[in-house]
């Protein structure tokens, strides 16, 4: 029989790789529901829709999301929407009868000054960043809300953390972007544009780790498919209770954009605004955890963005 798996969230960016993956496998039964005809947000509406469809699994990747002017501008919208939309597909998906789930977290949940790479059981023990600080309370908050259901219900709801995601279905508006798309669309328009030198924010020396998010549909399937005794083979419930995903190497923001412009075919000069903010200086995260469960990143930075490009060319009718 074929298992009936509910993406919430498939139009997104981490939504729709989990959706291309899952449609390639014939063991599978993909439901979805846009947001025009499914407000997540809605308890009576989720509820009703988790009942009809009866899924066997959820892949809870629907969220708020934004870069940090979004964050900074909309705090309120980013903690209610999100504590609404994961209280209420677990919950459902609880009172539904579905016995596994899959929550996508932030590495945001992490402090702000914390110790590197960043290992899961660092989880509230220090303060957050101030900026994005209701998205990362909300997304603490999903994490807890599995735990609680797993321990007092014996469902198997599980968690992971994604590094700074990028690839297709990314968002490029020109202010609620992240570092990745935002630097493509600037490095682009200056190609296009013939300028000789794109301007790019802070001193270029802070370090990010990125991960393709094709590589993060992998994991979460991944994940999906191992056993509880495989889990708990590696991971015991008072070491953590989400999993990490990344490639457990990160680069300089310089570095980023010498490889972006060579992507994009950019040769002019790439200026640093030093009087602008670098923001934390190092974020890796620590990816034993998922390497003992047999998941390694197969996606180079490169070929990554080389793939970006391309999307973005031919879905954004960039000129």
């Amino acid at each position: 029989m074929q298992s009936r798996v509910f993406i919430a969230g498939h139009n997104g960016m981490v939504g729709s790789a989990i959706l291309r993956k899952l449609l390639n496998n014939s063991d599978v039964k993909v439901l979805t529901a846009s947001k025009y005809n499914l407000d997540l947000t809605d308890p009576s509406a989720v509820l009703t829709f988790m009942k009809d469809q009866k899924p066997d699994i959820v892949y809870l990747a629907a969220a708020r999301v934004g870069g940090i002017f979004a964050n900074d501008k909309y705090p309120a919208e980013f903690i209610r929407e999100n504590l609404l939309i994961q209280c209420n597909v677990i919950h459902s998906a609880h009172k539904a009868g579905v016995e596994k789930l899959l929550f996508l977290g932030s590495s945001c949940i992490y402090p702000k000054n914390s110790d590197q790479p960043i290992k899961e059981e660092y989880l509230l023990s220090g303060k957050l960043e101030q900026t994005n600080e209701p998205y990362a309370v909300a997304k603490i908050a999903g994490i807890k809300l599995c735990e609680s259901y797993n321990r007092q219900y014996g469902v198997d709801y599980r968690c992971i953390m994604p590094t700074n995601l990028y690839g297709k279905n990314d968002n490029f508006h020109p202010e609620n972007s992240h570092v990745i798309p935002g630097l493509m669309q600037r490095f682009h328009e200056a190609k296009i544009e013939g300028r000789s030198t794109v301007e790019v924010w802070g001193s270029g020396e802070a370090k990010r780790e990125f991960l393709y998010v094709d590589d993060l549909a992998d994991a979460c399937i991944h994940i999906m498919k191992l056993t509880k005794d495989e889990i708990a083979n590696v991971i015991s419930d008072q070491m953590c209770s989400h999993i990490n995903v990344g490639t457990g190497k990160d680069i300089t923001i310089e570095n980023l954009a010498s490889t972006m412009a060579k992507v994009i075919g950019f040769r002019g000069q790439i200026v640093f605004d030093k009087s602008k903010p670098d923001g934390t200086p190092r974020k890796l995260l620590d990816v034993h955890l998922i390497n003992s469960l047999g998941w390694k990143y197969s996606t180079n930075l490169e070929r990554g963005l080389l793939s970006t490009y391309k999307w973005y060319l031919n879905n954004l009718l960039v000129d």
